[in-house]
């Protein structure tokens, strides 16, 4: 007996104005051929067509409907056995042909599932492939290692390099090594490609531990040899990103004497390196032989040795080649004058600074956040505020919204001006106007609040900043601490010293000096013996002014052996004794009867 028409079939023949579906056909001629089946008769083949190109076209014309099925019917799997109930989708042939056509990859693999829960379908290896290579391709490689892990098929070798690469660009590599380890298991080599793939993907996510690793599976196998000019300029980024700038530099070497060429790119990796290392002698061979291989310096190389000097608050090395360029036809954009503008202002060359400034707008280029940022600071620094709030206002005028950084160069102006109440009052007005206060915000008024004394106000907002979410840093602790210090509060000091240590935070070194010079006038010496002593075998450099006041200390309480070993220790750093307190000294050594004195005031004097 016959199965009963499907409701879609139904639903067409008792809406005759309804646009027929184009499947309407196929699914009647399954349905027919079924009927025959069951009830013995016999179907005729068409003359005109063959019986398996008939099936391919059968195949195809329901593989694009129910492509459309899964595209906009939400649970299609409830109805779409109904919708074609003669038609078998477990035939391996339909699901490579709905892959072809299904334009979503996830909703082939939400198909696949649906397969897997039906009787009898068992999915073959071509299929298995086909449908992971489409979900690499995709880029979804977390998607992937499940169907992997779900099916526990092995694809080709061809998959796997594919799957390889793709790891990497989407930042997966310790999955991408274990790929690596498999392929090597199942005795494929990849290509030299696939392991470049790999060296690049470990130095996007800062790993050269593992380019190193990989690299020496490289030289042990039998890709050693086809190693290309892109695996050296990884290895020299790689040399680069780890501090090695110089060794990368004799790899380039290497490969220069053997006629290849790494590109412009690896030049300006290690001339920034060199920059950051400040070997200019360096910078400026590497500049030479760039020009030598016919790859003439871009601006953006000379922007990263500008940057470099930057860092290096070598200012004025930076506006020399500045200049330098300009004079040899090089057009800086804004970036370079923003970063040149940014440097004058430190140097305090607000006048030269201002020059850049209407040179770079007569160029063209109209002054950004960054670059308004970066003149109101270098007018805070020479304490013109009107002129700093005056460029703050027209650099929200012009539609520049206030940031967080906008406001902490504000702050910072204020502050360094002897004007926290008004930094506070543009702190607190952040919130309001919807900006982030960040921890620098904070610090930033903190130290303020610390150059007034105003103690008490700093210490509620090292509290606030910890009540908001954030977590305080060295610089959040360091000037409350001198302060303290200063004031004679030593106990409340190293309260928030031990604070400190307990959230990992590496004090700074003057700290330490403040502590020291603190227990001093407190009177507590041998607790300020006891730190420089730290200090000393952490090899940290106390401060001159710190020697000299325990030196004055301990001569004052008549412990002469302290006070000439401290002194030892000074002269040992390499630091000399000031006038008076080198006279007060002697004289104070020169009353006692110690053999001891009398044996070492000759070593003091020859230091003098």
């Amino acid at each position: 007996m016959a199965r009963a028409p499907s409701p879609i079939l139904i639903f067409i023949r008792q809406n005759p104005r309804t646009r027929p579906n184009p499947n309407t056909q196929i699914r009647n001629l399954a349905l027919e051929i079924r009927e025959a089946d069951c009830g013995g008769g016999v179907i005729k083949p068409n003359p005109d067509h063959e019986p398996s190109r008939n099936a391919h076209n059968e195949f195809t014309e329901i593989a694009k409907e129910v492509c459309k099925i899964t595209r906009t019917k939400p649970r299609w799997e409830q109805t779409l056995v109904s919708d074609f109930p003669s038609f078998n989708f477990s035939d391996p042939r339909f699901f490579n042909e709905l892959i072809k056509h299904q334009n979503n990859v996830l909703l082939s693999l939400r198909f696949f599932h649906w397969l897997c829960s039906c009787d009898g379908f068992s999915p073959d290896p071509l299929s298995l492939n086909t449908l992971f290579n489409a979900l690499v391709e995709a880029k979804a490689c977390s998607v992937a290692k499940d169907f992997l892990d779900y099916t526990g098929f092995k694809p080709e070798g061809a998959s796997l390099e594919c799957y390889v690469r793709c790891l990497c660009e989407v930042g997966l590599v310790e999955e991408a090594l274990d790929v690596f380890d498999r392929l090597r298991g199942d005795g494929i080599n990849p290509s030299i490609a696939t392991w470049n793939s790999a060296l690049s993907g470990f130095l996007k996510v800062r790993r050269t531990d593992l380019v190193w690793k990989l690299y020496g599976e490289m030289m042990e196998s039998n890709v050693a040899a086809k190693v290309d000019v892109e695996t050296v300029r990884y290895l020299i980024q790689a040399f680069c990103d780890d501090g090695k700038v110089s060794k990368g530099y004799e790899l380039l070497r290497q490969i220069l004497e053997d006629g290849f060429d790494p590109g412009s790119a690896t030049f300006n990796r290690l001339i920034s390196g060199f920059c950051k290392e400040r070997q200019y002698d360096n910078v400026s061979e590497l500049l030479h032989t760039m020009i030598a291989k016919n790859h003439a310096p871009t601006i953006f190389t000379y922007q990263e040795i500008i940057n470099g000097l930057g860092k290096r608050r070598n200012w004025l090395e930076g506006f020399r080649i500045f200049n330098d360029l300009k004079d040899r036809g090089y057009a800086p954009d804004r970036v370079m004058y923003t970063t040149m503008i940014r440097g004058l202002c430190k140097l305090r060359w607000l006048g030269d600074a201002r020059k850049l400034w209407f040179e770079m707008i007569q160029k063209g280029f109209i002054p950004n956040e960054y670059t308004y940022n970066a003149l109101i600071y270098g007018f805070c620094k020479i304490g013109n505020l009107e002129e700093a709030r005056k460029l703050y206002k027209e650099m929200c005028d012009r539609g520049y919204r206030e940031t967080t950084v906008s406001c902490n160069t504000m702050i910072a102006g204020l502050c360094l001006n002897g004007r926290a109440d008004d930094a506070r009052g543009l702190f607190e007005e952040m919130p309001q106007k919807s900006v982030i206060r960040d921890v620098i915000t904070y610090n930033t008024l903190i130290r303020g609040f610390c150059r007034e004394g105003k103690i008490v106000e700093s210490i509620n907002l090292l509290k606030d900043l910890q009540v908001q979410g954030l977590q305080p840093s060295t610089e959040s602790f360091t000037p409350i601490i001198e302060k303290l210090c200063q004031m004679g509060e030593i106990q409340e000091a190293k309260k928030l010293w031990d604070d400190m240590e307990s959230r990992g935070l590496i004090p700074m070194v003057c700290t330490r000096d403040h502590i020291i010079t603190g227990l001093c006038d407190q009177g507590f010496i041998e607790e300020g013996m006891e730190w420089l002593l730290e200090m000393l075998k952490r090899n940290l450099k106390p401060n001159r002014s710190t020697f000299e006041r325990l030196i004055q200390c301990l001569s004052q309480i008549d412990r002469p052996d302290d006070t000439l070993l401290v002194l030892d220790f000074m002269f040992r750093i390499g630091y000399t004794l000031q006038k008076g307190t080198c006279q007060s000294l002697v004289n104070k050594l020169c009353k006692e009867n110690s053999h001891f004195v009398e044996a070492l005031l000759g070593e003091v004097l020859e230091r003098m």
